[in-house]
């Protein structure tokens, strides 16, 4: 697994170099750091684009054709001038001024910040988005400090991170350097396991998608993959639009989009500020709407709010006093409603308190249930988020659902169903995301999606080269096949006894390479073992495809049930408490087990004060 935050401390690193070589401000040198990243990362891709391209690339007199930027144009991917290529301002001469470099525009270049100022200006030759983006303000910086940071940002690992990383780390930033920038309502990112879950979904194919907080882009990049990944393109099938109030934010959604090889409208600004301003002109007009809005946010100006429309359900409340708007939580939510088409669907993510909040606020979530047009629930734990630890929900609307749920709701609780990173971080792996996706294929009735989940865990598991046969399907469906996590436990067990041996056994100088491939062997059954107690997991609940209710995790709700619960949304009031199993011991035994074994400690401790005591004495 790649370690992200060692990553991201190692990036740290190039930012503190600047704080401590330059007099800039946080808002001076936090683009240039992020360009620099954004331009090793659009390098990593070009890499791996240019493998593609050359692997059945035609010869000419025995030698193979080069790569131009039609071929990646074509593959949706950005491409690189060898003048901006990463590992060409890497490997540039100590003395720049010698080499004779000239710029695009035939200057002189006599310095290092000139040579990346224009791989920054031939970038954005390539993509008419990203014309006036990318900062070329490198000349601020000594050659010495620049080159630093080009070899810090020379890193391996950032070729195998995907997604939304520009974000990430941007946020990362944000809370150690720019408290200042960070300030501004609501900017932190999305993590992106939340946005693959709002995507995995909706299943965006084809249409008109906006995100009207769209921060540094983490929707458009999800939403690219997986329609790429159906074998489809995303830029002929999507038509990308979003808003984002900070000018920074929207930089970077740019730049991200444009090393993904997408194309997008992006307004920011004042004209961008989605309570006062729909910047595209897509009321109603939306196939698909997905964002992560700032949450709680105050003080917005009623009247205002009010005359920008995109209100199905009216304001919620108003300070009568101030005539501002306490919490626009509601506003975020009918705003997504309103976009949509009238077969459009909405995914995001809302504070946990707006399922159940009251006054306006229930009264606005009536009318929305009333609609028929609220799909899917589903409560977060806590420490999902990067920089803060807060719960959240993510809301699902779907204004085209199928006549045999119209009148339901599904509700999932999975604050318990996560995968610990760290102390202060917590996600969903690709195989529980996917196991979440399945509940809602079920619901929706979509039982052959199901069936083809259960064959890719079977293919891995069985580990099979060839498509699985049905009869085999038809087997672990049958019988469970409980015996995976088992079989995979013992033999991940066996493994790291014979990686201790072998290390043990190991010369010195075979050592290192000794304890590499045991440790490569050992997360091998380890990733097993983890596919197969998910399998397991989702199995156990739902068999061969058929939907229940399952207590603590997943309900499906008719309208009448949630007009009952005061037409609550929070998925716990519906799922209710899953029962704790029995784990065999005897609760008052072992609280005198624990008592006896206090005692015998505080027994220890007390003779070990008196030997120090005595030894003390003695040396005085």
């Amino acid at each position: 697994m790649i370690n992200i935050r060692k990553l991201e401390a190692e990036l740290w690193e190039s930012a503190d170099l600047l704080r401590q070589g330059s007099k800039l401000t946080s808002s001076q040198y936090c683009m240039p750091v992020l360009a620099l990243l954004f331009l090793r990362y659009a390098y990593s891709r070009y890499k791996m684009v240019e493998a593609e391209i050359l692997e059945n690339r035609p010869s000419r007199g025995g030698r193979v054709m080069p790569v131009e930027p039609s071929d990646f144009a074509a593959k949706s991917a950005l491409y690189l001038p060898r003048e901006a290529q990463f590992d060409y301002l890497v490997n540039l001469p100590d003395n720049i001024v010698a080499a004779g470099l000239k710029t695009k525009d035939g200057q002189e270049i006599n310095s290092l910040g000139e040579a990346v100022n224009n791989a920054m200006q031939l970038v954005e030759d390539q993509s008419e988005q990203l014309t006036g983006v990318l900062p070329k303000t490198y000349t601020m910086f000594a050659d010495e400090l620049l080159r630093e940071l080009l070899r810090i940002f020379n890193n391996k690992t950032i070729d195998e991170v995907g997604g939304d990383i520009i974000g990430r780390i941007y946020e990362y930033f944000l809370s150690k350097f720019a408290k200042a920038v960070a300030s501004d309502d609501g900017v932190f990112f999305t993590p992106k396991s939340l946005v693959k879950m709002l995507v995995n979904v909706l299943e965006p194919t084809q249409g008109v998608m906006l995100d009207p907080a769209c921060g540094s882009g983490g929707m458009f990049v999800q939403t690219g993959d997986f329609v790429n990944q159906a074998g489809l393109n995303a830029n002929t099938q999507m038509t990308f639009y979003g808003q984002e109030k900070v000018e920074y934010n929207a930089q970077l959604c740019l730049m991200n989009m444009a090393v993904h090889g997408l194309n997008g409208r992006i307004i920011s600004g004042d004209e961008a500020n989605s309570f006062y301003h729909d910047a595209h002109n897509l009321a109603g007009k939306c196939d698909y709407v997905m964002a992560n809005p700032p949450f709680n946010v105050d003080k917005v100006k009623a009247e205002s709010a009010s005359a920008a429309g995109r209100l199905p359900f009216g304001l919620p409340g108003v300070n009568q006093k101030t005539k501002e708007i306490g919490n626009a939580n509601y506003l975020w939510i009918s705003y997504f409603y309103a976009y949509l088409n009238d077969h459009g669907r909405a995914g995001f993510v809302m504070a946990s308190s707006a399922t159940d909040s009251a006054n306006k606020d229930r009264d606005i979530r009536e009318k929305l249930v009333r609609t028929g047009d609220v799909d899917v629930m589903v409560s977060v734990g806590n420490n999902f988020f990067y920089t803060l630890s807060l719960p959240c929900s993510l809301w699902f609307f779907d204004r085209n659902k199928h006549a045999d749920i119209r009148d339901k709701v599904l509700f999932i609780d999975a604050r318990n169903y996560y995968t610990v990173v760290d102390r202060t971080l917590n996600e969903w792996t690709e195989w529980q995301l996917r196991n979440l996706q399945a509940i809602v294929h079920l619901y929706r009735g979509e039982k052959e999606k199901y069936l083809s989940l259960i064959r890719d865990y079977v293919e891995i598991l069985d580990n099979v080269s060839a498509p699985l046969t049905q009869e085999r399907l038809e087997e672990v469906i049958k019988n469970g096949e409980k015996e995976y996590s088992t079989r995979f436990a013992a033999c991940l067990e066996y493994e790291k006894k014979q990686a201790k041996e072998a290390i043990a056994s190991a010369t010195r100088k075979e050592k290192k390479q000794v304890e590499a491939e045991r440790k490569e062997t050992i997360e091998h059954w380890e990733d097993l073992l983890e596919t197969a107690r998910q399998f397991e997991w989702l199995t156990e609940k739902f068999g061969d495809g058929e939907y229940k209710d399952v207590l603590g995790l997943c309900k499906i709700a008719t309208i009448q049930e949630i007009e009952e619960k005061n037409y609550s949304l929070t998925p716990g009031a519906y799922v209710g408490v899953a029962e704790q199993e029995d784990d065999g011991v005897d609760f008052h035994e072992r609280m005198n087990e624990i008592h006896a074994e206090l005692a015998q400690l505080n027994s220890e401790a007390n003779i070990l004060m008196a030997e120090i005591q005595k030894a003390w004495e003695e040396l005085k």
